[in-house]
């Protein structure tokens, strides 16, 4: 998408413009191609978020196919597709075509960034629903997303197993009738991660997301991975910023991890547990979501309400969080069954264990930095351990 890189952010008023809609508008904000600047993108995020919308950012360098499976598991009311590298026409019929692949070629894709005036119709013709050159106006951008937004449908037009579940996960979560006949199950093993903003949450479960694809790949028995993240809503308008999938290589792993993202206020989990009987029930045999991560918004000391969904719950910590006092005091470190030292390779990490060693007997400990995949493959035995 586009607009004035000179304008100033701050000038765009928060406010609620979509509380008429049937729910709140989903978008997807992705970047095809090998353009390797967000500025522009994360203006408009901020902007479709103060206006009360959800968005979805899948991060740089996408390709159509991986937008067109985070468009289906998120189940999005449209596609904003920013092109900035002179590939659109090319890049947008693989588009297109990656919809239809994976069912859902009913999402409309709106498209901007530097677009010739000439080659608009020939985007339009391939299936683009509009085009936005630069110099197109937030406000313009806001409203082509609200148009967007139309009843949510019982069922989508497509024997996809994915795009039906992310439909049934929008039903649920918008407290929406859905359809009676869904297959349902628990996972084998439903694991929590939580802990305080900033922690890496988002980094570790993208990592444990690889990890699971890895071992996967030498023994399909494990099945597939599922992971549902929160987001909390913004208390002025009721729009989100749902950035958490970006940090999960879609371009690779593509349809072996289920990945779908919820903004949610406080711990209000309305639904949880009708959504992770619905995702383990969604597929079978060695396609079946065997292991569901629910990430959880950045967590104070007494956002404890995840554990009473999940069998297990990692808490992540960070070095510098507070001294031994803190490690006593009652809230989220009592519920942990797996402790992860986050940024492990930080100043006060040896401190950190060795307070956590002084309350968590026999809880086990686990040292990562998640950025550069250290840890992982222990973190990842440990939760298959406690989850088994």
């Amino acid at each position: 998408m586009a607009h004035q890189l000179g304008e100033a952010t701050s000038a765009f008023e928060k406010l609620d413009r979509c509380a008429d809609l049937d729910h709140r508008p989903r978008v997807l904000l992705g970047k095809m191609g090998l353009d390797g600047h967000d500025r522009g993108v994360k203006v408009i995020a901020r902007a479709l978020r103060d206006s009360g919308i959800h968005v979805i950012y899948s991060g740089l360098w996408q390709t159509p196919q991986s937008l067109a499976i985070s468009a289906r598991d998120e189940d999005v009311d449209v596609i904003a597709a920013s092109m900035m590298s002179n590939s659109h026409l090319v890049l947008g019929k693989h588009l297109m075509d990656g919809l239809a692949n994976v069912g859902r070629p009913d999402i409309p894709v709106l498209m901007g960034g530097i677009l010739p005036q000439e080659d608009i119709p020939k985007l339009k013709e391939m299936g683009v629903r509009q085009c936005f050159p630069t110099g197109t106006g937030l406000i313009d951008i806001v409203n082509a997303v609200r148009d967007s937004v139309h009843e949510l449908a019982l069922k989508v037009d497509t024997d996809h197993p994915s795009a039906q579940l992310s439909r049934d996960l929008s039903l649920i979560h918008n407290e929406k009738p859905m359809r009676q006949d869904a297959t349902r199950r628990r996972p084998k093993r439903v694991i929590g991660l939580t802990g305080s903003p900033g922690a890496g949450k988002s980094t570790l479960v993208a990592q444990l997301a690889r990890e699971h694809f890895k071992r996967a790949q030498k023994d399909p028995s494990i099945g597939r991975c599922a992971v549902l993240a929160f987001d909390p809503k913004s208390p002025i308008t009721n729009g989100a910023l749902l950035g958490d999938r970006l940090r999960v290589d879609f371009n690779n792993i593509g349809e072996h991890v289920y990945y779908h993202s919820l903004a949610i206020r406080g711990e209000d989990y309305h639904g949880l547990n009708d959504a992770i009987e619905l995702i383990g029930g969604a597929c079978s045999g060695n396609d079946a979501y065997d292991t569901l991560l629910v990430e959880t918004v950045g967590a104070g000391q007494n956002e404890t309400m995840i554990r009473d969904f999940v069998d297990h719950t990692a808490v992540v910590l960070t070095p510098g969080m507070g001294d031994a006092v803190q490690m006593d005091k009652a809230g989220i470190l009592e519920i942990a069954d797996i402790f992860v030292c986050n940024k492990a390779d930080h100043p006060g990490e040896d401190e950190l264990v060795r307070d956590l060693r002084d309350i968590a007997g026999k809880i086990p400990i686990v040292e990562t930095v998640a950025t550069h995949a250290k840890g992982i493959p222990e973190l990842f035995d440990t939760l298959m351990a406690v989850g088994s």
